[in-house]
């Protein structure tokens, strides 16, 4: 039996016959067969796909590459060992100076200044205000345990009678044209009324009152109340009426006996009426009296007075 196999045409032989020949002094020819290569030329060549291929990217610079690097980086930008002085914190210098400059307020229990400074020259006379001098001896007041007392002013007509209630108040109105009807005192100031003929639409009623003697004076507007009917006596007849209020303020610390005098001008149509209570002005005196501050208003009161 031949146990050899073959290949294509060629025989290949077995192992005993190869020694064999070996011995008979025979020699053959080896033959090297490839079978992938014959397994592979039996079968349809395969298509073949191509494979792309990237092109190499450009070539980075170094700096550009470390830029890149700290940009992606997590770790903290490194700081230089040597660094700057905090603008908020100051020089040893000026440190110095801020402690010069530290000083001490004293004030009191609504935040005021307890001292006022003034520099007089050499031979000059300083003149103490009444409400300086006034609290002064208050101080020494309340040293002395009592209570405080403080003078505020108030006017008091100098004429006993209003005007308005005097008999032929109609027949003066009528005359001038302009009347002072009536006068209230209070602390901060003197409410008028005044009575004028209604002449026109168009009016202006001013006071004009002074604290000096008529050295310098001042002026006051005042403001359109109403308008009224009234009756002579006797209903003989009527007239057709104004009334105006104006108010004048009382200047701080008034000294006792100080007069306040006014006079009321009346003005309509381009002409002047005034109501000056027949040339002797209307006068107003200062008195003054005591006021009791309780002992928790102390502390705040002083700077009112």
């Amino acid at each position: 039996m031949d146990r050899g196999w073959f290949i294509g045409p060629e025989r290949i032989p077995p192992p005993e016959e190869e020694t064999s020949s070996s011995d008979s002094s025979v020699s053959r020819s080896c033959i090297t067969i490839n079978l992938t290569e014959m397994l592979q030329a039996d079968k349809p060549s395969a298509v073949k796909k191509l494979i792309p291929i990237r092109p190499p990217s450009p070539r980075v610079s170094l700096q550009r590459e470390q830029e890149f690097h700290c940009t992606l980086s997590c770790e903290p930008t490194p700081k230089p060992i040597i660094r700057q002085r905090s603008r908020s914190l100051p020089l040893a210098t000026e440190k110095k100076k801020q402690c010069r400059n530290v000083g001490v307020r004293f004030i009191d229990s609504l935040g005021l200044d307890l001292e006022d400074i003034k520099l007089f020259k050499s031979g000059e006379d300083p003149f103490v205000p009444h409400h300086v001098a006034f609290r002064l001896s208050m101080g020494a007041e309340l040293a002395d345990g009592r209570h405080l007392e403080i003078s505020l002013p108030y006017l008091k007509p100098f004429f006993a009678q209003q005007p308005g209630d005097q008999h032929g108040f109609l027949h003066r109105l009528y005359e001038q044209k302009v009347c002072l009807e009536r006068v209230l005192c209070f602390e901060l100031g003197v409410i008028g009324i005044t009575q004028v003929l209604n002449l026109d639409f168009e009016k202006d009623v001013i006071a004009r009152y002074s604290f000096t003697e008529w050295k310098s004076c001042s002026e006051t507007k005042a403001s359109w109340v109403s308008t009224i009917t009234k009756t002579w006596e006797g209903g003989e007849g009527q007239l057709n009426c104004d009334t105006f209020r104006f108010h004048m303020p009382v200047p701080p610390f008034l000294q006792p006996g100080a007069v306040l005098q006014f006079a009321i001008q009346y003005k309509v149509g381009g002409v002047e009426y005034w109501d000056n209570n027949y040339g002797e002005n209307y006068k107003l005196v200062c008195h003054n009296y005591k006021l009791t501050v309780p002992k928790e208003c102390e502390d705040s009161m002083v700077h009112f007075i």
